[in-house]
């Protein structure tokens, strides 16, 4: 009997010497998002054991290390901390944006009555929050922080629920991640209009013509990954000078990167050039078939392959690093202790999303807008809706936006994120277990198998 030949997992010539592979099991962890949370997790957990440490003063000068470069008259510089806020975070938010036009394109964002019940939720989850922190600070300086409490951090989110594994229904999973996508559109946007101090209209003119730029290259079709970098950086230049957090170039690139199903015909052109290619192995005919593998997948999708990693394990645990070095000694605990900074900060999160989140989604279910199918309990609801308020990521980010200029205040704002986003994941973990299949359904009519989840860049294929 004759055994066909075995398509090898990578391509090309072996190394002559052999690297120890990774266990299969640990691949597939970390190809989702939660091995992306236990790497924040320890950059955390490192952060704030090195601040707290005697050598707290080598952690500070760190961040506060100039670099930059300079070519002819332009140049910049800006400190490490700047470049891990302002500049590797775009990176994030590109891939955030990358993800909002792929599942606006061809995900759950074009189903009205899938997205109205999470979408809704978001929105509950936004304002009761801001509500909540409002009370807290009326009458202070510290009032303008409100937007601190808007954001699910989705790496920690969909790490926790990855422990659940089958006992979480993938309906709960999806509601969530679908939350979490309108819950950072709501984020993005306060940023962009309520903490941007002064706007260089010549540098805002600029990115707008490199915006102008991107959309006619769109139009044009252009597929190769290349024009899109380059005027991702000119952007991001603009941005920066012109006083809007330079975050936000992130965003754009990654909403206006293509992200349409390429036609039929050219992925079938794919296996013609592959053909070329084994009759003659040219390097012209290497480059043909290269291109054409290129073009049968969706730009947005090769970009996103390439930045998510670097974002998931290098960019946001970088951030953590830089932003969660709290001093946590007696006195600015019991400063902490008696702040409404950090006491809004931390029930808004906590209580303002479990409510929010909560009593959005089930009215949103009761008004027939839409419904969570798939053994979904209110139970499920709930405990999800106080795992949201695990706020980390953009929570810290906004912190600093808001209160940069005030040390005390932003070591108040930091540990009220960390603190209400600890008590979110181990309340919300609790409540998953205990309440998790003891309330009704919230779609019992419904009720059917749990839809497959779509290959959300979390929860890579494996």
């Amino acid at each position: 009997m004759t055994v066909a030949p075995t398509t090898p997992t990578t391509p090309g010539p072996s190394l002559r010497v052999r690297v120890p592979a990774l266990n299969p099991s640990v691949r597939r962890f970390l190809a989702t998002e939660a091995g992306s949370a236990v790497v924040l997790l320890a950059a955390t957990v490192l952060a704030l054991v090195w601040a707290n440490s005697p050598w707290s003063h080598s952690y500070e000068a760190l961040w506060e290390t100039t670099a930059g470069f300079h070519v002819g008259a332009f140049g910049i510089d800006l400190d490490l901390a700047h470049w891990v806020n302002d500049a590797a975070m775009a990176v994030f938010f590109a891939v955030v944006g990358l993800e909002i036009s792929r599942e606006a394109t061809s995900g759950e964002l074009r189903d009205r009555r899938t997205v109205a019940v999470p979408a809704l939720g978001a929105v509950g989850g936004l304002l009761v929050p801001v509500l909540i922190y409002v009370a807290f600070t009326a009458g202070t300086d510290a009032v303008h922080g409100w937007g601190v409490v808007m954001s699910t951090d989705t790496a920690f989110l969909v790490g926790i629920l990855a422990l659940f594994g089958p006992a979480c229904p993938d309906r709960l999973r999806l509601f969530l991640l679908t939350l979490a996508i309108v819950d950072d559109i709501g984020a993005i946007t306060v940023m962009a209009v309520f903490y941007t101090d002064q706007v260089d209209m010549a540098a805002l003119g600029l990115a707008a013509l490199v915006v102008v730029g991107m959309l006619v290259m769109r139009w044009l079709r252009v597929w190769q990954l290349a024009p899109y970098v380059v005027a991702g950086v000119l952007l991001w230049f603009a941005v920066q000078a012109s006083g809007v957090h330079a975050t936000l170039a992130g965003v754009l690139v990654g909403l206006l990167v293509p992200a349409a199903v390429p036609q039929r015909e050219h992925v079938e052109a794919v296996p013609g050039y592959a053909g070329d290619l084994v009759d003659d192995t040219t390097a012209e005919r290497e480059h043909l078939a290269e291109l054409a593998a290129r073009a049968a997948v969706p730009t947005s999708d090769r970009l996103q392959r390439v930045l998510h990693p670097w974002s998931a394990y290098v960019v946001v645990p970088l951030f953590g690093l830089a932003n969660a070095g709290v001093v946590l000694d007696a006195e600015t605990l019991a400063d902490a202790a008696r702040s409404r900074v950090t006491i809004g900060v931390a029930v808004a999160l906590v209580v303002g999303n479990a409510i929010g989140i909560t009593g959005a989604a089930t009215l949103a279910i009761r008004m027939g807008l839409g419904d969570l199918p798939g053994r979904v309990r209110y139970g499920h609801l709930l405990g999800g809706a106080v795992l949201a308020g695990i706020g980390f990521t953009i929570s810290l980010f906004i912190a600093q936006l808001a209160f940069g200029d005030d040390p005390a205040l932003l070591s108040e704002a930091k540990i009220g994120v960390l603190a209400g986003s600890l008590v979110a994941a181990v309340a919300g973990s609790v409540l998953l277990r205990w309440l998790g299949e003891k309330l009704p359904l919230c779609s019992p009519a419904t009720d059917g198998p749990p839809p497959a989840l779509p290959p959300l860049p979390w929860r890579a294929p494996e």
